[in-house]
């Protein structure tokens, strides 16, 4: 390589050495700034809410009431039946679970079984 190109070169890159330092120092204040203003953005926005009463967090008046949906009555059967049909789905699987797991000498003590009230107002 020749002597010419070496020196513009090593000038090119003494001169990206020093602006360096000097950019990050700029990208650190202006990441600063940013955030001092977030920061003060925030502030600004709690104090305008002011403080909470304790009261109201505890009371059930501040929940939004639930959306009621708008289904016709087919599609509210037709749910009906399926959520019946998934916790029948449900209830038959928790019990094989509970009897595979009574054949294991180390399981719960025996003891009658918790069964499922009769009178279900589902009729399931």
């Amino acid at each position: 390589m020749k002597q010419k190109n070496l020196k513009k070169k090593i000038r090119r890159l003494e001169k990206r050495l020093q602006e360096g330092p000097k950019k990050l120092a700029k990208l650190k204040q202006k990441l600063q700034s940013v955030e001092a203003a977030k920061a003060a953005k925030t502030r600004k926005r709690s104090a305008a809410k002011g403080p909470k009463p304790i009261e109201a967090k505890k009371s059930g008046a501040a929940k939004k009431p639930k959306k009621k949906l708008n289904l016709s009555p087919e599609r509210r059967a037709q749910l009906a039946a399926a959520m019946k049909a998934r916790w029948a789905a449900k209830r038959a699987a928790e019990a094989n679970a509970k009897a595979g797991s009574s054949d294991n000498q180390h399981s719960a003590p025996p003891g009658p079984a918790p069964q499922t009230p009769e009178n279900r107002p589902d009729g399931v």
